[in-house]
């Protein structure tokens, strides 16, 4: 690992095939660090997160690494549950708190969407927020 992801602490870690295609899928992360624009890569992802104009992502200040079995949360659309987000795929991502109740708000992407959602304790009650397709950074 490459990118300071705490990995002996995730329960897939048994499963993980480590860098650079950790469960099958290239890392996003990794080929970023390699390649030496993972600092800029992750600053204009955490500024687009700022310019959606909700409040609570104003105190975005880091976007992790995180397995997409971690974020890939059911969201309801039309009436069923869906799932947007690849379960093999690393993405970056944070949580934040909503300034009024007990939810949060859940941030995620892999360079090309920017994906907002809000939860209650454990990922419960997932809705969609924004779903914003991006030009590839």
């Amino acid at each position: 690992m490459i990118c300071g992801a705490n990995c002996g602490q995730c329960p897939f870690s048994a499963e993980c095939k480590g860098c650079p295609s950790p469960f099958g899928e290239p890392c996003l992360v990794e080929k970023h660090i390699r390649d030496g624009s993972y600092s800029a890569f992750r600053g204009n992802l955490i500024q687009a997160f700022r310019s959606l104009g909700i409040a609570e992502l104003q105190g975005l200040t880091e976007l992790y690494p995180l397995c997409g079995r971690f974020v890939n949360l059911e969201y309801p659309v039309a009436g069923r549950k869906i799932k947007l987000l690849n379960d093999d795929r690393i993405y970056l991502g944070n949580q934040l708190e909503r300034e009024k109740g007990d939810r949060c708000y859940g941030v995620v992407t892999d360079g090309t969407f920017l994906l907002v959602c809000e939860y209650g304790e454990n990922g419960t009650d997932a809705q969609l927020v924004l779903y914003k397709r991006l030009e590839v950074l």
